[in-house]
C-alpha cells in the first residue's frame, strides 16, 4: 500500500511529481500517496529545508536554481537515490583488486564507495570526507588517500593543495560525479573551486568513468570540467531519453544504462549500450 511507504520513498515520489509538473498540491498528494494531510506537509517541510522545493500556500513549487547554485550533500542524496544505487553497482564492476582508483566528491560517488569498500588491495584517492569515511569502514585491505583543502556544500575538499597532490598521481580509473552534462558545454559543476579539482582528477585518469543519473542531462553548471568526449565510460540509468543516449553514444566510447534494482548487467541481462570493458565501440573524433 502507498500508505506503508517509507518516508524517503514518499519524498522521492513528491520530487518526481514536482519535476514533472513544476508544482504540487497537498490535497492531490494526500490522495496520490494515501497518507494524511499532516504527513504530506511534514514531507514538504523536510524537502524545503533541504533546498529541494519552495513551499507555497497549499503546496510547493520547484526551488529557484541557477548555474552557480548547489544543494547540500543530504539534499542531493535524497534525490534519485535508487538510480544512484543501480549506477554504483554497475560502476563497481569496472574495478578489480589492486587498482588505483580516483573518486570525486558527491552523493553518487559516495554511493559507489559503499560498493568498493570490500574490494581488496585498492588504493583510493578522494577529496571527499564522506567517501573516505565509507571506505575506512570496510574490512578489505585498502589504502585510502584523502586530499585536504577547503570544504564545499557537497562536502568536497578543494584548493591548490588538493590540485597539487592530484597532479602528481597516475590513476587506473577515475569515477567522476557531475552536476550536469550537456552536448555543448560537456560535464559541468556549479562550484568553481571544485571544477579545478575535478579537472585534476580527469588529468590523472588512465580511464575516466562518469557516473550520472538521467536528470543531469541538459543541466549546465557555471564551470566546465571536461567535454563529453573525454569520458571513456558513462554509467547512467534507463530514464535517459533515447535522443540523449544517441548523442552520448556518438561522443563517448561506452554508455552503460541500468534500471533501478539492476546489478552490473542491464534489465534484460545485457551490459547496457556497450560492453563493460568499454572496448567494443570506437570513439568518434
Amino acid at each position: 500500500m502507498l500508505s506503508d511507504m517509507l518516508a524517503a520513498q514518499r519524498r522521492e515520489l513528491i520530487l518526481e511529481e514536482l519535476q514533472r509538473a513544476g508544482a504540487v498540491q497537498v490535497a492531490a498528494l494526500t490522495r496520490q500517496l494515501g497518507v494524511s494531510d499532516m504527513t504530506v506537509r511534514r514531507d514538504l517541510d523536510v524537502l524545503a529545508r533541504r533546498g529541494l522545493l519552495q513551499k507555497v500556500h497549499g503546496g510547493a513549487t520547484l526551488a529557484p536554481s541557477s548555474s552557480s547554485e548547489e544543494p547540500g550533500f543530504e539534499a542531493k542524496w535524497l534525490h534519485r537515490q535508487r538510480e544512484k544505487e543501480a549506477i554504483a553497482r554497475t560502476a563497481a564492476s569496472l574495478v578489480g583488486p589492486g587498482d588505483a582508483v580516483g573518486l570525486s566528491a558527491g552523493t553518487t560517488a559516495w554511493t559507489l564507495a559503499h560498493e568498493l569498500r570490500e574490494i581488496p588491495d585498492l588504493t583510493v584517492v578522494t577529496n571527499s570526507i564522506q567517501v573516505a569515511e565509507v571506505l575506512y569502514s570496510g574490512t578489505a585491505r585498502q589504502t585510502v588517500v584523502l586530499a585536504g583543502g577547503v570544504r564545499t556544500p557537497s562536502d568536497a575538499l578543494v584548493g591548490p593543495v588538493t590540485i597539487s597532490a592530484l597532479r602528481q598521481l597516475h590513476l587506473d580509473v577515475v569515477f567522476l560525479g557531475v552536476h550536469g552534462m550537456d552536448p555543448d558545454r560537456g560535464f559541468t559543476t556549479p562550484n568553481l573551486m571544485e571544477a579545478d579539482v575535478d579537472r585534476a582528477f580527469v588529468d590523472a585518469a588512465q580511464r575516466l568513468v562518469v557516473i550520472a543519473d538521467h536528470t543531469k542531462w541538459g543541466v549546465v553548471g557555471i564551470s566546465s570540467i571536461a567535454p563529453l568526449e573525454r569520458a571513456d565510460v558513462l554509467v547512467t540509468d534507463v530514464g535517459l531519453p533515447r535522443p540523449a543516449v544517441e548523442v552520448l553514444e556518438g561522443r563517448i566510447a561506452s554508455v552503460l544504462q541500468v534500471g533501478i534494482g539492476d546489478g552490473p548487467n542491464g534489465p534484460d541481462g545485457s551490459n547496457g549500450s556497450d560492453g563493460l570493458d568499454g572496448s567494443d565501440k570506437e570513439r568518434n573524433p
